[in-house]
């Protein structure tokens, strides 16, 4: 990789300065384009979907009507995929005054506990980290060094989804394995963490600072699902560990399996160490137990006439409801609990289902208010507030990025500090 130097100091003080954020999964990439005025302003958004696929597809949506479009593309991997939006960054007029770029980066390892401007000893530092999270790291890399080469004064920022975890309590941190592997970094890490930031933030604005402060369970909900404890503000314990596919059954990821189970397919089935991972990130959750889809719209629509469906979404809904009551014993009560992503904030049926049980605990929806998606779903009487918010990870990303260059804007500032303090 070419050497990362370090833009400019003038740049940042460019008028209406842009700010782009980059969210690079392991076979697509989400982006949105944000005006650093005071509050933020999203001009934006877009993603490359499919990338490796023969019908990868290049989609815009702006305020600007006449910006918006969909259209297929050559992008046999992330290194055509990045090239193909670079291209259209450089033929769009109104970019000319983009000044930095954040970049969700997965795994920041036990070294990355803010977002910090991206270095050539950083970029050394996240190659040695790969193999904590081959599924994203390299491509997050890749992405770097594809913008430092085309746009080489660019500020670049990396946010990462680990950060919000960073400080677990010890207890909630150790992995019940031979102490050497502790010095090697391996323990519990968590993800999710620019949501529950951005999530944290939005309860203080939208309940007040004091329930901010209280016993909370996050759900991150969607192709991969995690839940937070967090108290006084600050995350206690996460499902997820080491690597995102532990914890809650997901899309394609399995969560938690019993690990002698990697063994048993080596001896009956001769399983590769390559093989498992394969099987346990992308053929096993939603899509394994169902064998027909791994979106959870298409497992409700089917699940009446389709008893694989009917039993991946009860197992989905069934190891969430076991999490929050770990999650509220950890916290020793609750006072609250947040969906989002795609099937927190959409799936009404999920939520009620999960939450079904859960009396004992204080927990009451309110039927009409949770049909209707609204952002407060308990019932009057429901000692726990149960609520939906939409999470924002490319705000996060935008705001992660202010604070990382020093830009001012003293309400974005705030809200950054009272997502992450």
């Amino acid at each position: 990789m070419n050497k990362i130097t370090m833009p400019k100091e003038s740049l940042i003080k460019t008028a209406n300065p842009l700010i782009l954020t980059i969210n690079g999964g392991s076979s697509s990439i989400k982006f949105a384009l944000f005006e650093a005025g005071d509050p933020l302003k999203r001009i934006l958004e877009g993603t490359i979907e499919r990338i490796g696929l023969s019908n990868a597809t290049f989609r815009v949506k702006s305020s600007n009507q006449a910006d918006n479009f969909s259209r297929l593309i050559a992008a046999p991997d992330h290194t055509a995929a990045v090239g193909v939006l670079m291209d259209w960054i450089e033929q769009h007029s109104g970019l000319d005054t983009l000044t930095a770029v954040g970049h969700r980066v997965v795994h920041g390892g036990p070294k990355y506990s803010k977002p910090q401007r991206i270095t050539s000893e950083m970029v050394e530092e996240l190659q040695r980290l790969s193999p904590f999270d081959p599924e994203h790291l390299p491509e997050e890399i890749l992405l770097t060094g594809a913008f430092h080469r085309r746009f080489p004064d660019l500020h670049q920022v990396a946010c990462f989804d680990t950060a919000f975890h960073h400080n677990l309590p010890r207890v909630a941190r150790l992995l019940p394995i031979p102490r050497r592997y502790e010095e090697q970094g391996v323990r519990r890490y968590g993800f999710h963490g620019l949501s529950y930031a951005f999530l944290m933030g939005e309860l203080a604005r939208l309940a007040g600072k004091e329930s901010a402060q209280g016993r909370i369970i996050l759900a991150h909900l969607g192709n991969g699902a995690s839940l937070a404890a967090v108290h006084d503000g600050k995350s206690i314990d996460t499902s997820m560990s080491f690597t995102p596919a532990a914890g809650v059954p997901m899309s394609t990821r399995s969560g938690d399996i019993d690990p002698g189970l990697l063994w048993y397919l080596a001896r009956t089935e001769k399983m590769s160490a390559k093989q498992f991972n394969k099987m346990v990130n992308f053929q096993s959750g939603l899509l394994g137990v169902s064998e027909t889809s791994s979106d959870m719209h298409d497992l409700l629509e089917l699940e009446k006439q389709d008893d694989r469906a009917a039993e991946a979404v009860a197992l989905f809904c069934y190891q969430i409801k076991k999490c929050i009551g770990a999650f509220a014993a950890a916290l020793g009560g609750l006072d609250t609990i947040v969906f989002a992503g795609g099937i927190g904030e959409n799936a009404p049926i999920v939520r009620a289902r999960i939450c079904d049980g859960l009396e004992f605990l204080g927990i009451e929806l309110k039927e009409k208010r949770n049909v209707a998606n609204a952002g407060v779903i308990s019932a009057t009487t429901s000692r726990v507030a149960i609520r939906v918010i939409h999470t924002d990870e490319e705000l996060m990303i935008a705001r992660s990025v202010c604070h990382a260059l020093g830009l001012g804007m003293a309400n974005e500032k705030r809200k950054f500090e009272n997502a992450t303090k």
